[in-house]
């Protein structure tokens, strides 16, 4: 059986979308056919215990492509026989393609990229160093066209690009969800809300929902905006309210637990 080494910081229980999405590529998997080489994040004995598959955590709260990291991926590698290197994400750990391939018999590697390579490809330097992994690596995914023509500038040439959008468990989030107690709970009830479930941190963009928000009630008078989710980018997002006036009329819930997203 063809064996992959999945090598990611992106991977629950550490919160977050691009961790849901690598999570559950490993889950629908063959059975047997993936090892995980994951960064720590809390008391992550349960969860890894819980998985189908070996879960393997570097004590660091951050992989980085360094000769340690590089050592155990290759003895990982040559352990349980992977012929395959998945990154969860391309910026910085592909770089460690090439030297897995020398010393580990490594003949595939793929790495997913999501928001933030957008930007390494935007930067002289950091876009540099997007080529150098990209040099390594036979695919390297993206979201979409918006992100597949940015990546290109700094990949064009080197790597196959390949789309690998994220999908959605239709079994959890599907129009039949009650969101009544939630809207009653936040005092939303009965009014027009747009919503944006997102980490709070600058590139995300609810600082443009805030800025449209009194147009938007110009046209929709009793409309509201919930932001859902945890992050550093709360205070400011609330001062912002507050001088566009329409502190009233954002609602911010804070980390919602995962179960109780559908609702929201």
């Amino acid at each position: 059986m063809s064996r992959t080494l999945l090598i990611t910081n992106d991977f629950p229980p550490r919160p977050g979308g691009i961790q849901s999405f690598v999570h559950n590529l490993a889950l629908r998997q063959p059975s047997g056919s993936v090892v995980v080489y994951a960064s720590t994040w809390g008391d992550a004995a349960k969860f890894d215990a819980d998985q189908p598959f070996e879960v393997v955590r570097e004590r660091t709260g951050m992989l980085l492509p360094t000769p340690v990291v590089a050592r155990r991926a290759a003895r990982l590698a040559r352990e349980y026989d992977c012929d395959t290197v998945l990154f969860g994400a391309a910026a910085p750990l592909g770089l460690l393609a090439a030297g897995l391939r020398r010393r580990a018999g490594i003949r595939r590697a793929v790495a997913l990229t999501h928001g933030h390579e957008v930007g390494w490809a935007a930067l002289p330097g950091a876009r540099s160093v997007l080529r150098r992994i990209g040099r390594g690596l036979d695919v390297t995914t993206y979201l979409g066209e918006y992100t597949r023509v940015r990546l290109a500038r700094a990949l064009h040439g080197v790597t196959d690009l390949h789309r690998l959008a994220p999908g959605v468990d239709v079994a959890t989030y599907h129009p039949d969800v009650d969101g009544g107690p939630v809207r009653v709970r936040l005092g939303l009830t009965g009014r027009p809300v747009v919503v944006c479930v997102s980490r709070l941190v600058p590139r995300k963009g609810q600082d443009v929902l805030i800025r449209a928000l009194p147009e938007i009630r110009r046209r929709v008078p009793d409309a509201a905006l919930l932001v859902v989710g945890g992050g550093p980018y709360r205070g400011t997002l609330e001062q912002l309210a507050r001088q566009h006036g329409v502190a009233r009329d954002v609602v911010f819930t804070g980390s919602v637990p995962a179960a109780e997203l559908p609702a929201h």
